[in-house]
């Protein structure tokens, strides 16, 4: 795909980590990304380049997340706009979509729940037709409902396990090492050790009745992928 025909976001944001966490997985999905670690910085690339969707971080280094908000609003942009912040009050959240934001994600978070927020907005804005509905042999996930069945029969997940599963639905074959896996369904900051990854791939594969030949395999010393078509389930 030409850089000309991806989906470009644009993120403000002044943390290296986080930034480095989007843009990484962004990119990976296939987004362009324009990240901007100031306020009015990310308003002149807003008005400079053209853009799909901003990711906009509320706490900035001189114009807090709202004015920028604001300001994108009062000057008659649709964009779609999501907000990041650690502020957990109800009060602030009202605050962000009062400003015009779209959507508001509070900090920590996972990947894949970023990765969610982002497809609906952009689904909404007419950018992204994808079937909401994922379907590999006998598995289907409902991407709206966040239900998942095997065999017509309904399978009950956790969040975690419904993002792991997502993202090896998306991708079948391609391995992920457990750092990936953590990084991308646990979030950013998550402080525990990669063997949780594998109590939650163990508890994924129980409750879909995963049984050798493994739809989830085991790749020796890297980590896991996803061969659907290798077993009957």
């Amino acid at each position: 795909m030409k850089n000309d025909d991806k989906i470009k976001i644009l993120v403000i944001e002044d943390d290296p980590v986080i930034t480095e966490f989007l843009s990484t997985g962004l990119k990976y999905e296939g987004y362009e990304v324009l990240p901007r670690i100031t306020g009015k910085s990310g308003l002149d690339a807003w008005q400079q380049i053209r853009v799909d969707l901003i990711i906009l971080d509320v706490m900035l280094p001189d114009i807090d997340g709202f004015e920028v908000c604001r300001y994108i609003r009062d000057h008659g942009s649709e964009l779609p706009i999501l907000m990041l912040t650690v502020r957990k009050e109800v009060s602030d959240r009202v605050k962000g979509l009062d400003s015009g934001a779209d959507d508001y994600l509070t900090k920590p978070f996972s990947f894949e729940e970023l990765l969610a927020r982002i497809r609906a907005l952009l689904r909404r804005g007419g950018k992204v037709t994808e079937n909401s509905r994922l379907r590999v042999e006998n598995l289907e996930l409902d991407l709206e409902t966040r239900e998942v069945s095997r065999s017509g029969e309904r399978v009950a997940l956790t969040p975690t396990e419904f993002g792991l599963l997502e993202l090896f639905m998306r991708y079948p074959h391609r391995v992920f090492t457990r750092e990936t896996l953590l990084n991308r369904v646990l979030g950013y900051d998550f402080d525990g050790g990669t063997n949780i990854v594998d109590v939650h791939i163990s508890h994924l594969r129980n409750k879909l009745g995963d049984r050798p030949p493994h739809l989830i395999r085991t790749i020796y010393a890297v980590g896991y992928a996803f061969y659907p078509e290798e077993t009957s389930g």
